[in-house]
């Protein structure tokens, strides 16, 4: 996956080294321990997550009349933290018709539940919930950054994390780029070429026939986007300097409201606005209320649970932290979106 210096190629744009740092042989997103060994995500903090995303189906569900079989699709499933957790949160009668697809490049976890189907690429056709969590912010991309004659270049990178200047931009990346992050004319202004995220993501929706399709994830928004970039690594929990070498997660915020132009397109509806987490998960009765004081005196047991879920629901939803995500909700064939 590395090359020695003076090999051939070793300079390569952010995109190609990236690609081959987490999904190449041995690369970081194959390694035993999961993504979960270096980073928590929403799914991680809490099983309120999955309860929410369940109930989020059955809303689907009902919207599509209760079909006989009910797709939930957990696209960058990680170990199946998530789909497992949908499962187990659903009625009866609703995971009965559920098929569940867990979509990840690394191999099958060798205790997942035998329901769900473990595939590297979606299905064909699904009617019910695609959900994407912070799936997108892996989509590996290229970095741009303006040279001292105010031309953006694309920046390339070597296995060490050296960076310098290449080609200047042309084609459909240059027109991605004038049209979602403008970069300004002073040297050193960089960006993230977010157009393999929104051909993903329109992929993606072309697969969902009738039903829901979320994606969840770090983001920005035309006009604020950040003047340098956001392109960072992770290991053992701790944020460090992205090295495409395979040790270490390589990742970046999310244009959504490209993406939501992207999908948009692909559904042939209106470019839907991305919710703060915060405001989602309150529409799907998190809320991180504390209990009633009076409740530990009738049940201390009770209290003390429903202070933890309480504690748990306030993290998922906390401004400047998790409850800051973008959710972006694509309907596809529904009068709405079932939130």
């Amino acid at each position: 996956m590395t090359k020695e210096p003076g090999a051939e190629n070793v300079w390569r744009g952010w995109r190609a080294a990236t690609e081959d740092a987490l999904y190449g042989p041995g690369g970081f997103y194959r390694r035993p321990e999961g993504p979960a060994g270096h980073f928590r995500t929403s799914v991680h903090a809490s099983a309120l997550f999955a309860a929410a995303v369940a109930r989020l189906l059955c809303r689907v569900d009902e919207a599509l009349g209760r079909p006989e079989r009910l797709d939930f699709a957990d696209l960058g499933a990680g170990r199946g933290e998530l789909v497992t957790g949908v499962l187990a949160a659903l009625p009866a009668e609703v995971a009965a018709r559920t098929r569940a697809y867990a979509v990840e490049l690394a191999d099958r976890p060798a205790d997942l539940d035998g329901r769900i189907e473990w595939r590297d690429e979606l299905p064909d056709a699904l009617t019910g919930l695609l959900f994407a969590n912070e799936w997108l912010d892996n989509v590996p991309v290229d970095v741009a950054e303006t040279d001292p004659a105010g031309v953006p270049r694309r920046v390339l990178v070597a296995p060490d994390g050296t960076e310098r200047l290449g080609e200047p931009l042309e084609g459909p990346a240059a027109d991605w780029l004038a049209r979602w992050w403008p970069l300004p004319a002073e040297p050193g202004a960089r960006a993230e070429i977010g157009l393999p995220r929104d051909l993903a993501w329109a992929a993606a929706v072309r697969r969902v026939e009738r039903g829901l399709a979320v994606a969840v994830d770090y983001t920005h928004a035309l006009g604020a986007r950040p003047p340098f970039g956001t392109l960072t690594g992770f290991r053992e929990g701790r944020e460090t300097a992205p090295v495409p070498d395979g040790t270490c997660d390589i990742t970046a915020h999310v244009a959504l409201d490209a993406c939501a132009a992207a999908g948009a397109a692909a559904a042939n509806t209106e470019a839907p606005g991305p919710l703060t987490q915060r405001a989602a998960l309150r529409a799907l009765d998190v809320t991180g209320v504390r209990p009633p004081l009076a409740l530990a005196t009738t049940d201390p047991a009770g209290y003390v649970r429903a202070l933890a879920r309480a504690g748990e629901a306030a993290e998922l939803t906390a401004p400047g932290g998790l409850g800051d995500f973008g959710w972006l909700l694509q309907p596809v064939g529904l009068d709405g979106t079932p939130l």
